[in-house]
């Protein structure tokens, strides 16, 4: 990390808010280096906290999961998910959380409860999905219902204001690119923390940038207003203090991105073959065709972004310890 990232990074919650918001980066560093140096700038500081989202202008717009889109998006990336990471790489992925049948666990970012259905199937852990969307949350209880797993794979709609969002304890925790959607990262580590057992894991993949000034970058801007549900990222060095300030010991601390552009690559060399089906459909088809075009840009962003280093996918495995050690 640079110098530049070395100042922001004890208040880069601000400025992600600021940038938001349409303050000035420069007039937002030297509110941070001031704070660093003693003087008070309270005022300015919780003016800026307290602002709204930003309104979505130009022609660039969020993209909403909405039933056309959750059809084109399984069929792209398979059923029960919605980006990459089949159920080859979920089982392989999570081998590092060590599970069996005798655990339960929670996932952070469910989805349409693929990856959940997976480690209940193939594990035989007892699974709580959470869900920022509730769009999601339903579609992915109902397939799990559907699924005969509806008390082994349940997907809970998530509301990150709430107080205590997880209900019991639990041995692991998974969240797959789900905390970079969560405006509080230091409350969702902090929840999941304390939902954790002694001796838990807590296994993290998400995106990540590589550094603060990459907000500023059009494509970047884009990528982010096309999101359904406004994202909050923060640098990789920035995420990784966070999960320690938490009390985990970190065990993995890994960029993944090239795995990463490679499951989206491969998945989306099926496209052209799934449109021409599509296209056999008449005026129905061309909706489908044209709302999986709509993913395809949106996913062909996110990697282009990540080829060029802008943003990374970050894998993280968070232990923690037993009390008596603590």
């Amino acid at each position: 990390m640079g110098n530049d990232d070395k100042d922001i990074k004890i208040s880069f919650k601000l400025r992600c808010k600021a940038w938001w918001n349409g303050y000035d980066i420069e007039d937002v560093k030297a509110h941070l280096q001031a704070q660093e140096t003693g003087n008070s700038l309270d005022d300015d500081k919780s003016s800026m906290a307290e602002e709204p989202a930003p309104t979505i202008e130009e022609d660039v717009s969020s993209l909403p999961w909405d039933k056309l889109r959750m059809e084109m998006t399984q069929l792209i990336w398979g059923s029960g998910y919605c980006g990459p990471g089949g159920k080859e790489q979920i089982e392989k992925m999570c081998k590092l959380l060590g599970l069996n049948s005798k655990m339960s666990a929670i996932v952070i970012g469910a989805g349409f409860g693929g990856p959940a259905r997976v480690l209940a199937e193939e594990f035989g852990v007892w699974i709580t999905g959470f869900e920022l969307s509730k769009e999601l949350a339903e579609k992915g209880m109902k397939m799990s219902e559907d699924a005969g797993l509806a008390s082994k794979a349940i997907i809970n709609h998530l509301d990150p204001a709430q107080e205590k969002p997880f209900d019991r304890s639990y041995d692991r925790a998974f969240s797959k690119e789900a905390l970079y959607l969560f405006q509080d990262k230091e409350k969702i580590l902090q929840d999941t923390y304390d939902t954790l057992k002694d001796g838990g894991l807590f296994l993290i993949t998400d995106y990540t940038l590589s550094n603060a000034e990459v907000l500023e970058n059009p494509d970047v801007q884009k990528w982010l207003k096309q999101e359904a549900t406004q994202p909050y990222l923060v640098t990789t060095t920035i995420m990784q203090e966070a999960i320690e300030k938490t009390g985990f010991s970190l065990r993995i601390n890994e960029d993944i991105s090239d795995e990463y552009v490679k499951l989206i690559e491969g998945s989306w060399s099926k496209a052209a073959g799934i449109a021409q089906e599509l296209a056999k459909k008449g005026s129905e088809g061309t909706k489908a065709i044209q709302s999986l075009m709509a993913e395809a840009e949106f996913w062909a962003l996110r990697a282009k972004l990540l080829k060029e280093s802008h943003i990374r996918v970050w894998r993280f495995l968070g232990y923690k310890q037993n009390a008596e050690l603590r």
